[in-house]
């Protein structure tokens, strides 16, 4: 009898052979397949060739095989065939055709063998593509809309619906078409059962092998649907939960089970989770297909999903149903860009972008159509801030012309300091001085790391603004850091003769009067203060300069009012957050920048490590050894006071402990936010004369600090900040001789959290931190306020978006060169105007 049909992996039947031998053996096999073929299909008649007949062939061809090309055990069961077919003439019809399929089978396993098995490929769906979608016609309950209609005449939106929507700021039906989603669902990923993996989201096209649906033993208020699906590669199960007593009742269980009659084909869409019993879906989407290759009807399954930032009380699905619902009409959306222009830039209609942004045929698709969203936010930011450069440039300023650096009020100051300027500092003044002189106004942005000496340049600045018979304005975000700047220049300006005050809103009703009293009649020269110097009775007689410090934290309001105060006066700003291309192109692309990027000599390193929370008595012993030399030590917190929702240490609380338990020998100081100004000024003068040697503080020593026996920086809590605002309370110790030490306490278990402390320990580099800040986080965090200047981007991200960013910036030169006030572009014109009065207000952008 012959043998059972032969099977074995093509590693072990291929094991050795060259590609050229194992076509030639599979040669021969399709030869004998062919005759033994044609054989069954003539009856098993013994058929007649030319030159021998069926059997005598076969006889020849399996008693000689391929030399050495197939494993002994093969060659053996095909010598006996090869006797077998010797007596196929004597045979019977039945024996023939026995011996005829038993060699077929044979040589179809050796086959299978030697040939690896071809994989089968993903299934295939028919899906809605958001062309069709876009070509829809609107429901019959919204023809009559268009883009400015209000939301609450879309057909199912009611008042309380309405009143919802308006909380995200959705008031008209343009504005759910630009309410874009934060991220996706991708269950575009076809795969057949044996292929899911754990934790992928993914789509099945199954067949219902049986259904049925049944009251959780442990659960009388939890019914399940149970599926048991099977495609070509395996078989799944597949569960759908029912919470409610109403759902537990046999008659809808049943119901339910009909829904998916055992034989039907199904799409099933979901996240793929392992389990003790295989793979499964959770929460899964499934449809009933009418074919395995009709179009779905589901707007959800086989798709990227979009998922949306919702409020309280709106559903994902029925958000996405109401923008489906008025999708059709993004196809009157008015385009902004000429053709050529979109043509030659690859970019896609606006109208179809915001079609396929909320409802992508796949990954392709949706990042075509971000791109183009992207780069229209750019394009309105740098149009906006190019504009606002160039109408700056148009206008007459002071032209401070002074005695210059050498025997002048400048040249006195710099006599005066204690050191000399570093390379980079006499760099950016040299830039600054160049400015002044000219009658356009200057506009220029200081970027230096914490304890540059940017504070000295500016002083210079004023000074040139002074001697040319102007006044100057020093504008601070905070009283702390105000009080520090008035108090530095008061260590400088008396003795050149030269007044300063400064203004705060704790400023005193009489002081004030007497300060604006100097001010309008010219006697005052230079003012320092917070946002008090923007309010209305704030009036100057000749303002030739503006320095506006950490001016990210100003809006563009803000700064504007202060402008407006002077003529025209000239623009320094200072920042002491290092701040990456990306983000300087879009915050400060009205602004000339320039870097001091050289610290002064003698400022030695800091020596940053991070810790545990159990290992906190390291700190504490470190700030004891070197408060024992004579030097400081501040204790930073993120909370003021113990919080319910929080579990963090509070700076009053740890205060009390460090002053009654730690460190008895000391004077332990609190400072923060809610102190008033005097209590403010009284706790930080004391901890620079020494009366206080640890300060506990909140982020208000962040800047406008400056101790330099200050020698440690202990951060508890130091996952709760941003890289950025780590780095400016590092900077607050290493400003004198000593060595200075900064220790990260860090309590969270979560590795991103450690992976950002540890940029900190290894990079005493503004910029990467900033940098990586900025992707960590974005740019409302690094900024430190929302209050920035810079429009909100809905979509656009200047950490990941940098390219798109600068081609925006080229095109919005090349618009503006070309048509300087946009008359040729009008809808660009429309739009740059309703960003920038809705960013500025009512103030005159200078």
């Amino acid at each position: 009898m012959v043998a059972e049909p032969f099977r074995q992996s093509s590693n072990q039947s291929t094991q050795g052979l060259s590609r050229d031998q194992l076509q030639h053996l599979l040669s021969w096999m399709r030869i004998l397949q062919q005759a033994l073929t044609l054989e069954a299909e003539n009856g098993f008649k013994n058929l007649e060739g030319r030159q021998e007949n069926f059997h005598a062939f076969l006889v020849r061809q399996l008693a000689e095989p391929p030399s050495g090309l197939l494993p002994t055990k093969s060659q053996a069961r095909l010598s006996q065939l090869a006797e077998a077919f010797a007596s196929y003439p004597d045979s019977s019809e039945s024996a023939r055709r026995r011996l005829v399929t038993d060699s077929r089978q044979l040589l179809h396993g050796i086959r299978q063998g030697l040939e690896p098995p071809t994989p089968i490929g993903p299934p295939r769906l028919k899906k809605r593509g958001a062309e069709r979608q876009r070509q829809m016609p609107l429901p019959s309950g919204n023809r009559s809309l268009t883009l400015e209609s209000p939301l609450s005449e879309v057909k199912g939106i009611g008042p309380k619906l309405a009143e919802r929507l308006a909380g995200l700021g959705l008031l008209l039906v343009k504005d759910l078409l630009q309410y874009y989603p934060r991220d996706y669902v991708d269950y575009s990923s076809l795969r057949r059962i044996q292929a899911l993996e754990a934790g992928e989201a993914a789509t099945i096209v199954a067949t219902v092998r049986r259904c049925h649906g049944f009251t959780s033993p442990r659960n009388p208020n939890l019914s399940i649907l149970e599926l048991q699906l099977q495609d070509p590669t395996g078989r799944l199960k597949v569960r759908r939960f029912f919470a409610g007593r109403r759902f537990s009742s046999p008659a809808y269980l049943k119901s339910q089970s009909r829904l998916y009659p055992p034989g039907v084909t199904v799409a099933v869409s979901g996240l793929v989770k392992g389990g003790p019993y295989g793979m499964s879906f959770q929460d899964p989407l499934i449809e009933v297909m009418e074919s395995p290759h009709s179009p779905l009807r589901s707007q959800s399954i086989g798709r990227l999903l979009p998922v949306y930032a919702l409020t309280e009380g709106l559903t994902a699905d029925r958000f996405r149903d109401l923008v489906l619902q008025i999708l059709p009409l993004a196809a009157s959306w008015p385009e902004s860009l000429p053709e050529q222009r979109r043509q030659v830039l690859r970019l896609p209609r606006r109208s179809d972008a915001l079609v396929a942004i909320h409802h992508p045929d796949d990954q392709q698709t949706l990042q075509s159509a971000r791109r183009r969203l992207v780069f229209d936010e750019f394009l309105l930011l740098q149009l906006g801030l190019l504009k606002r450069r160039a109408e700056l440039r148009r206008c007459s300023a002071p032209v401070l012309q002074t005695a210059g650096r050498r025997d002048g009020l400048v040249a006195r100051f710099l006599e005066l300091l204690p050191f000399p300027l570093t390379a980079a500092q006499q760099r950016v003044l040299t830039e600054i001085e160049a400015d002044l002189v000219l009658s356009e106004p200057m506009a220029r942005l200081i970027q230096g790391d914490v304890g540059s000496g940017k504070t000295v340049v500016a002083i210079a600045a004023l000074l040139t603004a002074v001697e040319a018979g102007w006044q100057g304005a020093f504008m601070a975000p905070t009283e702390v850091l105000a009080e520090q700047h008035y108090r530095t220049l008061c260590c400088w300006l008396p003795q050149l003769h030269v007044s300063v005050e400064l203004l705060t809103g704790a400023t005193t009703r009489i002081r004030r009067r007497q300060i604006l009293d100097d001010l309008v009649n010219g006697s005052l020269k230079i003012l320092v203060g917070t946002h008090a110097l923007i309010e209305d009775p704030v009036a100057f007689s000749r303002l030739g300069l503006v320095v506006v410090d950490e001016q990210h934290r100003f809006g563009v309001k803000q700064r504007n009012r202060l402008l407006n105060k002077g003529l025209q006066p000239h623009l320094l700003t200072m920042t002491a957050t290092p701040i990456p291309r990306t983000l300087a192109l879009s915050l400060h692309g009205d602004l000339d920048v320039s870097q001091i990027d050289e610290l002064p000599p003698g400022r030695t390193p800091i020596q940053t490590q991070m810790i545990r929370g159990c290992d906190r008595d390291q700190a504490y012993q470190l700030i004891r050894d070197q408060v024992s030399r004579g030097q400081r030590a501040y204790v930073v917190l993120p909370l003021i006071e113990d919080s319910e929702k929080l579990d963090l240490r509070s700076a009053v609380k740890v205060h009390a402990h460090l002053s009654e338990q730690v460190f008895e020998e000391f004077t332990v100081g609190l400072l923060h936010g809610r102190l008033s100004s005097s209590e403010k000024q009284g706790v930080i003068q004391s901890f620079a004369a020494g009366d206080c040697q640890v300060l506990v503080s909140t982020t208000v020593v962040e800047v406008g600090v400056d101790v330099p026996q200050a020698s440690v920086m202990v951060i508890d809590h130091a996952d709760r900040f941003g890289l950025a605002q780590l780095h400016q309370l590092r900077g607050r110790v290493g400003r004198g001789a000593a060595a200075s030490h900064c220790v990260l306490i860090n309590d969270s278990t979560n590795p991103l959290a450690r992976q950002r402390l540890e940029v900190l320990v290894r990079s005493s580099d503004g910029f990467e931190i900033a940098e990586i800040d900025l992707r960590l986080r974005g740019p409302g965090q690094v900024l430190g306020t929302k209050q920035s200047g810079l429009p909100d981007l809905a979509l656009a991200s200047l950490a990941d978006d940098g390219a798109v960013l600068e081609e925006a910036r080229d095109e919005a030169q090349r618009l503006l060169s070309e048509d300087p006030n946009l008359t040729d572009h009008s809808r660009l014109k429309e739009l740059l105007e309703a960003q920038w009065q809705h960013l500025s207000g009512t103030a005159h952008l200078n």
